[in-house]
């Protein structure tokens, strides 16, 4: 899998590959230490900077312009969520991963509605948090899907009325509901397009749409408010 998005020129014009840059939020100085190394092992990742604290972390995205936030849940000033909905809402293109001891449903939806782009257990592996950095930096998603499953059959709304759910469902395009039951399976976009035999950025582009109809800023976010108001079932 390649994560590159752009190559700038070396010394003698010949295209060099762009590093997709980390900024590492985390105040435990030898965990960062050594998540640090993890991501620096890897020719395609390089960590920008290492805050200890919310404000830090938004200081530092202001100032390094990372692709993607690997950001502990739980931090000496503010949760991991609340300095990342200030994140996003200063630079939206940063992604965000959480890394977190806490598996609950209600810790997972906090991260996903603060816009999160992964959510990691403390027991992931080097190569899952790799893993997860790339797919970020990519606009993919990467969460456990049994923690997912949970939290949705635990935070799903009261039944929409059959009235309120076809006037809904007018709203969008056949195309538009396949989008959002292959978000609900957890493919990427190049799987969607594959399943739909489209392109890619004729995926992207239903996808964009669908954000925008349901008032979200994610895909993540998107397959949450479409089962609670009843346009899939997971």
């Amino acid at each position: 899998m390649t994560t590159l998005r752009n190559s700038e020129p070396d010394t003698q014009g010949e295209p060099v590959a762009r590093r997709v840059q980390v900024l590492i939020v985390q105040d435990h100085p030898l965990l960062a230490s050594a998540i640090a190394r993890v991501l620096e092992g890897h020719s395609d990742l390089a960590v920008s900077g290492v805050s200890g604290s919310g404000a830090a972390a938004v200081e530092a995205v202001s100032h390094h312009r990372p692709d993607v936030v690997l950001m502990d849940f739980r931090l000496p000033d503010v949760t991991g969520p609340a300095a990342a909905r200030t994140i996003k809402g200063a630079h939206p293109d940063a992604a965000i991963v959480f890394h977190s001891a806490d598996e609950s449903e209600t810790a997972l939806l906090d991260a996903i509605d603060a816009g999160a782009t992964a959510y990691l257990t403390k027991d992931a592996t080097a190569d899952q948090i790799v893993e997860a950095v790339r797919r970020a930096s990519l606009g993919e998603v990467l969460i456990p899907v049994e923690l997912f499953a949970r939290a949705i059959a635990r935070q799903r709304a009261v039944v929409v009325k059959k009235r309120e759910r076809e006037q809904l469902l007018a709203e969008f395009t056949p195309r538009e509901l396949d989008i959002l039951h292959l978000l609900a399976e957890g493919l990427d976009t190049t799987a969607m397009a594959r399943r739909l035999g489209i392109a890619p950025h004729t995926v992207e582009w239903h996808v964009r749409h669908v954000i925008e109809k349901l008032q979200v800023h994610s895909k993540l976010q998107a397959v949450i408010a479409a089962a609670r108001k009843g346009l899939i079932e997971l």
